[in-house]
């Protein structure tokens, strides 16, 4: 179907449009409609490979028996994330990051900076349009950083705030510095931030302590936060590309239209941006800052919003962080570690 507002995102501003979803059918009506990337999770890997097991047969018949542990969920994530690589060719552009597939690290070992450079560095060797997922923990940006230095591809996921974004991009130009000593061309580097799963948890929040705050104002929380987040890169010559993502309305796009970002889109977000009239770039479009003074009063959003609002061993446990890890756990990895196939 026919989207008119992402063809025209993609078609005719700095926003590149990024799929959210393994699912075949839809990595096919995206394309059409103007995404040049594609996210991927381990929710996301089992979502797909359980939900169309018969487009999928041919290619698990490849994958050996009998594996175990990170050895087998990493051969049916190669086998999901390989497939829609090769999709993405066509698309590649280092500069425009453009034709790139993510796959990620194990989220169990979030604390782990050594466990993740060396699975980063195996996943990295997929393909040359793979782009490794890393959490922005502090060990996370931590093997970011190395990652960086090493000239892979490489996104910073579980990330919801300001400073995690900073902090990231910060790892960025060092791993950079480090790499161009080496003679290393450094690959793609993204920062996501997630402004809808952070807006799920700021409204737990403001339920339970903040009353004076609305839910008008918290389905901004996460906009707000990626706005001043992309004015400081902006200011700070940062070429990382931020990327919101798990968006939970069309307002999340639809705000931050026109933005040098690389926006992550699921199917439903898409559904709800087709009926969308108004194209018009709205990034530099700040959010009231009556709605942002009723945010500040909780202490969350806080360390969410402004650059020091949390030191990086702060990050790993941070309300959304938890919540997160918990579904790429509980939902994603270990699923595809108890399949049968």
């Amino acid at each position: 179907m026919e989207n008119r507002f992402l063809r025209w995102l993609s078609g005719s501003t700095a926003s590149v449009y990024w799929h959210d979803s393994a699912i075949r059918s839809q990595q096919l009506e995206a394309f059409a409609n103007g995404a040049v990337g594609m996210t991927t999770n381990p929710f996301l890997v089992h979502q797909t490979l359980s939900s169309d097991p018969d487009f999928w047969r041919e290619r698990l018949a490849t994958v050996p028996k009998g594996l175990k542990g990170d050895e087998k969920v990493e051969a049916l994530m190669q086998c999901v994330t390989t497939f829609f690589a090769e999709a993405a060719e066509p698309f590649y552009n280092l500069e425009k990051g453009t034709g790139f597939v993510c796959a990620q690290t194990n989220p169990n070992r979030t604390g782990d900076a050594g466990y993740m450079v060396e699975q980063a560095s195996r996943l990295a060797k997929w393909a040359r349009n793979i782009c490794v997922k890393l959490p922005a923990t502090r060990a996370g940006i931590e093997a970011y950083e190395e990652c960086v230095a090493l000239g892979c591809n490489v996104a910073a996921t579980v990330s919801f705030t300001v400073p995690q974004v900073l902090r990231v991009a910060e790892a960025r130009e060092r791993g950079k510095r480090r790499a161009a000593a080496n003679g290393v061309k450094p690959g793609l580097g993204i920062a996501v931030l997630m402004v809808g799963r952070l807006d799920d948890y700021l409204r737990d929040v403001s339920h339970d302590s903040a009353p004076q705050v609305r839910e008008s104002d918290v389905i901004q929380a996460g906009t707000a936060c990626i706005k001043r987040a992309y004015a400081i890169f902006n200011e700070r010559g940062y070429d990382t590309f931020l990327m919101p993502a798990g968006c939970r309305g069309a307002n999340h796009i639809v705000d931050l239209a026109g933005a040098r970002m690389l926006m992550s889109i699921a199917p439903k977000i898409a559904e709800m941006l087709s009926d969308v009239g108004d194209f018009a770039e709205r990034i530099g479009e700040p959010v009231d800052p009556e709605v942002i003074g009723r945010l500040m009063t909780m202490p969350e959003f806080r360390k969410a919003y402004e650059p020091d609002g949390m030191k990086p061993e702060e990050f790993i446990t941070f309300g959304s962080t938890n919540r997160t890890t918990d579904q790429f756990i509980n939902d994603g990895w270990n699923p595809i570690l108890n399949m049968q196939y």
